[in-house]
């Protein structure tokens, strides 16, 4: 089974227990002629694959009645693969989602990493600095890059564990975000695994 969550830079594949990825911009969908199941957030992306068969629209088979009316799709996917906890998709954005019992709590976005550096870089070049994610988040910082740091990930910290649940991390940066949330569970085929229940609840296999 061929598995692919579409965002907005990049084709990620999951072939059987492989995984890779294609850039958006060089790959051509219509080369594959197997099934492929698929969720996309990139509207003019999805749009190329309307016309090809073969490729399957998850979207199409996932029941939204739980989640509010505009939830990206790849956040509902990493929501069905839990029972119980909360998600931080740590990608271009950052989403944070908690399911209780099965049943989704709500989220919030984050910005990215890539964004919110470049947001300090727009206010001063003083504060061009990559983000230290092994900074002390008990202790106030005492130079420019752990500043920016604390400022960054301190709020989304204080948020996250105060909900007191099992953290799962996903995406780009999740490692990175692991040196933060120390007791969270990596798991960076979450995604993959709620299109799999969403296959079979669906009965496409």
């Amino acid at each position: 089974m061929l598995l692919c969550d579409i965002g907005n830079t990049s084709y990620h594949f999951l072939d059987g227990k492989t995984e890779y990825k294609k850039y958006a911009t060089l790959f051509d969908p219509s080369s594959l002629h197997e099934r492929v199941y698929y969720i996309c957030v990139n509207p003019q992306l999805k749009n190329r694959l309307r016309d090809l068969k073969n490729w399957i629209d998850l979207s199409l088979y996932t029941d939204f009645s739980k989640y509010y009316k505009t939830i990206g799709v790849d956040r509902v996917a990493a929501c069905e693969a839990i029972e119980d906890g909360l998600i931080i998709d740590a990608g271009s954005a950052i989403t944070v989602d908690i399911v209780k019992d099965g049943v989704y709590g709500g989220g919030f976005i984050y910005p990215g990493v890539r964004a919110m550096s470049q947001a300090y870089k727009n206010i001063s070049s003083a504060l061009d600095y990559s983000f230290n994610f092994e900074l002390d988040l008990d202790k106030m910082p005492k130079n420019s890059q752990d500043a920016i740091s604390y400022g960054y990930l301190k709020t989304l910290y204080s948020e996250v564990v105060s909900h007191n649940m099992n953290i799962y991390l996903t995406g780009g940066f999740a490692k990175e975000f692991a040196k933060i949330f120390k007791d969270a569970k990596v798991d960076e085929m979450l995604i993959f695994k709620g299109m799999q229940k969403i296959i079979k609840k669906a009965d496409l296999c």
